[in-house]
């Protein structure tokens, strides 16, 4: 039976809901910000902060005139994740989405309350949904089923009963509606696994013979899934498997890197619908076909700052509010949720594409990382496994860049590293070897995709010819005072350019 036409009905008021918000940005957000500010004065982070008595925007600012970053929130987390209550936000909060990405430890925990579960996470992904049809009225994704693909849950914390830490997939799983898992697979159980060497196989089994009308996970973890059962069945592409497939609901990571692969595995009708849902909440979704941004969802429990990129390291920024960007610039990103965190830089860089409707791309992260493939590897993570192996392998390093490669037809996709070495290593297969597991052991989020190689394999350390990094500056102009070598990079550049002189 397709239950397509109840899901329209039930979902499509949300669509209009969104158009209502044109010419109203200012008054939407002022709102949410009000919902916000209601709840925050009855933390315990309000009154030790005075904030207890603010009730509107420019209260707000004035008591908190500067950003919020994690490591001024961790011990606050902590103290919820050991169950004290009214801290960040009213009541006890259970749920804890695990992420990497911070410089004072291995993993960050955001909280998920159950406000954010419902006005944020599960109401973003409705508008997903509802966007979607209303797209696309020939859709039947309701005629079967849908497969997400998700994470598990943590142990690397001692927590007390009632409390769960892992990927935000995993809890969004966890505590789904019932209902709701009548048209999706895999169950729960297999769905939270957290052995991936046990879960693929188990995922492929779950899914391979259902009728599959929608998937919804990070390209890189879904490529190597369709592949496992297009090779099980002895297909060409996933279509041959699951002639109903009609769409891709993707995010996380850049789907660009990967869009020829799937072009190789899927039929030239499958549709793709990119979201913007990070631990911190559900924020943008792509509602127009044919373009590219990402309408910013101004009802969805998260109150909209900016900083413009070039003052994201200050520490005074200008933090101004969603009403008052400019189209064309590029901003930061700047939250107040009802999750508990208060003027919270994400780390992420916007495009502002559109203003009215506010409209975004994703343009970046604020510091140098690599998140090709969902791993979040920051420079920090670098730094502290490079010094941990050199002082074990007794070698020193000059400098260095690093960058992914990309998978293909025949193989995972991993990181490259071109290192000029000042004491070389005795093997350098050892050392990348070595570097490689001291990633592991500083990025819990490398380590989950480097489990079993199952989707990243090792990666592989160029040795760079003694003043290659020198030689590429210098050709930049940049050699001397504006020294400056990218120490990782998301996409294959600087790096080709290193490597064609170091060739």
């Amino acid at each position: 039976m397709d239950f397509t036409p109840f899901a329209r009905a039930l979902f499509g008021h949300r669509v209009n809901v969104s158009r209502s918000w044109t010419g109203h940005t200012r008054e939407i957000q002022l709102n949410e910000l009000d919902r916000l500010l209601k709840a925050l004065r009855s933390t315990r982070w309000a009154a030790e902060n005075g904030l207890d008595t603010v009730k509107n925007y420019d209260d707000y600012r004035r008591a908190l005139p500067t950003t919020i970053p994690y490591a001024s929130l961790r011990p606050w987390v902590m103290r919820m994740i050991a169950g004290e209550k009214d801290l960040l936000w009213p009541g006890v909060t259970r749920n804890f989405a695990q992420s990497s990405g911070t410089s004072d430890g291995k993993s960050k925990y955001i909280p998920v309350t159950r406000e954010s579960f419902n006005r944020s996470h599960y109401r973003g992904g409705a508008d997903v949904v509802a966007h979607y049809l209303s797209l696309y009225p020939d859709s039947r994704i309701f005629s079967g089923k849908s497969f997400i693909l998700g994470g598990s849950f943590a142990n690397e914390l001692t927590l007390p009963p009632s409390v769960k830490v892992g990927d935000l997939s995993a809890n969004l799983i966890d505590r789904i509606n019932p209902i709701a898992n009548l048209f999706r697979v895999p169950s729960k159980k297999v769905a939270l696994l957290e052995d991936w060497a046990v879960k693929l196989p188990a995922l492929v089994e779950a899914a391979m013979d259902e009728n599959i009308t929608n998937i919804s996970g990070v390209p890189s973890w879904f490529m190597t899934v369709l592949k496992q059962i297009i090779a099980k069945k002895g297909a060409s592409t996933i279509h041959d498997v699951w002639p109903n497939l009609e769409v891709f609901f993707h995010g996380g990571i850049s789907m660009a890197p990967y869009r020829e692969q799937y072009r190789h595995i899927t039929s030239p009708s499958m549709r793709y619908l990119e979201c913007y849902n990070a631990s911190e909440g559900f924020f943008a979704l792509q509602n127009a076909i044919g373009d590219p941004s990402l309408l910013l969802l101004l009802d969805c429990g998260t109150f909209f700052e900016f900083i413009r990129a070039d003052e994201a390291d200050s520490d005074r920024p200008e933090i101004i509010p969603a009403w008052e960007v400019e189209e064309g610039e590029v901003y930061a990103m700047v939250i107040t949720s009802c999750n508990g965190l208060w003027r919270y830089p994400l780390g992420d860089t916007v495009r502002i594409e559109s203003v009215d409707p506010l409209k975004i791309t994703i343009s970046g992260r604020t510091k140098s990382y690599i998140n090709a493939f969902g791993e979040e590897l920051m420079v920090q993570n670098a730094e502290a496994a490079l010094t941990k192996v050199c002082r074990d392998l007794n070698c020193e390093i000059a400098n260095y860049t690093a960058a992914p490669v990309y998978a293909s037809d025949h193989s995972r996709g991993r990181h490259e590293w071109l290192i000029e070495f000042n004491r070389e290593p005795a093997s350098l297969d050892e050392f990348a070897r070595c570097l490689d597991l001291a990633l592991q052991q500083e990025n819990s989020d490398y380590e989950a995709k480097r489990s079993h190689g199952i989707f990243l394999d090792q990666l592989t350390v160029v040795k760079g010819r003694p003043g290659v990094f020198d030689t590429w500056l210098a050709s930049t102009g940049k050699l001397g005072g504006q020294r400056k070598v990218p120490r990782l990079s998301n996409s294959r550049h600087p790096m080709d350019e290193i490597l064609r002189f170091n060739n």
